[in-house]
């Protein structure tokens, strides 16, 4: 297994994991709240909110880099 086809493992996974993640979170759930339209008041992430938040920022770092090595490596 040379190092490419390690970091297109490591950014394949990386966005399976994104997708259920962000799927899973609920703020911000109906359509009209991405534009604006939310009535919501800011609260603060609690909990297993706050830890999927945070789980969700890692896998897009490691998402970002594995796919900046996957340019930089000579084919």
């Amino acid at each position: 297994m040379d190092l490419g086809s390690l970091f297109q493992a490591t950014a394949l996974v990386s966005a399976i994991f994104l997708v259920i993640l962000i799927l899973l979170q609920r703020r911000g759930a109906s359509l009209g709240a991405g534009f604006g339209g939310s009535g919501e008041l800011y609260t603060t992430r609690r909990g297993l909110e706050k830890s999927m938040f945070s789980t969700t920022v890692v896998f897009v770092v490691i998402f970002t880099l594995s796919i900046f090595a996957l340019l930089l490596i000579p084919s």
